[in-house]
């Protein structure tokens, strides 16, 4: 069976991941990114109500021009979990395959509601959920099959999928770090990644995010994160002014070590910003965290307002807002605060938990650095960095490779200089560049099996 694979977004960035795989006349494509950086250097973009041309041409989402040259039919859209980059450009793209989105319940939902804001397209593909664990046919040959693996994020309900062939199997392996106690869900299912590379043919081929390649040793559990994050509040528990956090809204597993913190140090948490209520809220609905009934989600811009003025009368000490904007954002509700254009008052001496580090791109980099210096004026003092990645250090790479034994590697979520560690680590495996390790970029193909 030919087995091709195209490369066509993430490749020379970290954002609008887009990879499709043909497995003789049967297409999936894994992943609809969006380049969120790529929106924020322009002012008042609103991505809902823009041409996906547009968006192709500002490098926002993927040009999927290239699928024109994979001859078979898409039979399935697999993102493999609800991180914009990730699922950020479906709405705009997938109105254009007939084929059904199949991903797990939380990132279904999270499409759902991207797709339910979209004012450009009308994108009527089937949502079909399916568990980790759980397989899928894929054609009508009967030969191929998806299968999700289940894997620890910085996102609830993330998979690497699988595709297996005649051939072998590809394995999509897009984002995830070996996490065994992980604070919410199951472990990595690393006894099934060793299954998967010792039975059959093995794996044909194995796509991986290089975005921690460059660091040694191992990326720790969100344990370590949730124990820095618990010393860090109780050391300022007597402190009797206001405490502001701000992690990412995604990270569902970091908002639940907040709330049950501020309820430890005698204050009320609040979740405060639009994409804060919107994941929360999802996460609670499917029953993935089961938040305390009088905690309060706030989106809306004049809610926001309201519980902050209800915070500055009722007292500062009381409460624990648990905002947006751990990037500086614009418009994310940490900034207006820096920014002081919301009723909540920053004095000297008041703390801002960073939950979360900085993406590290320049966009991001300068909007973060905006924002430290506008709190620093105000006085505040700044808790930084209190993290862990949900990426792959190379130790964890390491055992990938050990796990899998793939016979052909594409290095993928960098651009160039970021695959040289993980390329140096690969060659130090037996594999050689051009041979079985391909290094590629945005739009290419890469023929596997003729």
């Amino acid at each position: 069976m030919e087995i091709e694979i195209a490369t066509i977004g993430g490749y020379e960035e970290v954002g609008r991941q887009m990879t499709a795989v043909r497995a003789g006349d049967d297409v999936v494509i894994f992943d609809m990114g969006l380049n969120l950086s790529q929106v924020l250097i322009h002012d008042n973009v609103e991505t809902e109500r823009m041409h996906s041309l547009d968006l192709i041409d500002m490098g926002a989402i993927p040009d999927d021009r290239v699928m024109s040259d994979l001859e078979g039919d898409v039979k399935a859209i697999v993102p493999t979990h609800g991180h914009l980059d990730h699922i950020g450009a479906i709405s705009k793209l997938a109105h254009r395959y007939n084929a059904p989105i199949v991903a797990t319940p939380f990132t279904i939902e999270l499409v759902k509601q991207q797709i339910e804001g979209e004012q450009k397209f009308g994108v009527e593909n089937d949502l079909i959920k399916m568990d980790a664990g759980e397989t899928m046919s894929i054609g009508d040959s009967g030969k191929v099959e998806l299968e999700f693996v289940n894997v620890t994020h910085s996102i609830i309900d993330a998979i690497n999928p699988v595709l297996h062939t005649p051939e072998g199997a590809v394995v999509y392996g897009l984002d995830k770090r070996m996490d065994h106690t992980p604070v919410i869900g199951d472990p990595i299912d690393m006894e099934r990644f060793r299954e998967i590379g010792r039975e059959g043919n093995g794996v044909l081929c194995y796509i991986e995010d290089c975005t921690n390649a460059n660091k040694k040793g191992r990326t720790p559990s969100e344990n370590v994160a949730r124990e820095h994050l618990r010393d860090v509040l109780y050391s300022i528990e007597d402190y009797d002014g206001g405490i502001v956090a701000t992690t990412f809204s995604s990270h569902i597993s970091r908002v639940t070590s907040l709330v049950e913190f501020a309820k430890d140090i005698g204050r009320q948490p609040v979740l405060l910003g639009r994409s804060m209520e919107k994941y929360s809220g999802t996460a609670e609905r499917l029953d993935f965290v089961d938040f305390p009934d009088d905690l309060g989600m706030f989106g809306h811009r004049k809610s926001v307002d309201r519980t902050f003025k209800r915070i500055m009368n009722e007292g500062k000490e009381n409460y624990l807002p648990i905002v947006t904007g751990h990037q500086g954002e614009p418009r994310a509700m940490l900034t207006r605060m820096a920014r002081g254009e919301t009723p909540y008052e920053l004095d000297d001496g008041d703390k801002v938990v960073f939950s979360a580090r900085v993406i590290p791109e320049p966009t991001n980099e300068g909007q973060r650095y905006q924002a430290e210096k506008l709190l620093g004026m105000q006085g505040a003092r700044v808790y930084d960095d209190i993290h862990v990645s949900g990426h792959l250090n190379q130790e964890g790479h390491y055992e990938m490779l050990d796990a899998l034994q793939p016979q052909h590697i594409i290095p993928a979520h960098q651009d160039m200089s970021g695959y040289s560690s993980y390329v140096n680590l690969c060659e130090s495996e037996g594999y050689q560049l051009g041979r079985d390790l391909h290094v590629t970029r945005n739009g290419n193909l890469i023929q596997l099996v003729d």
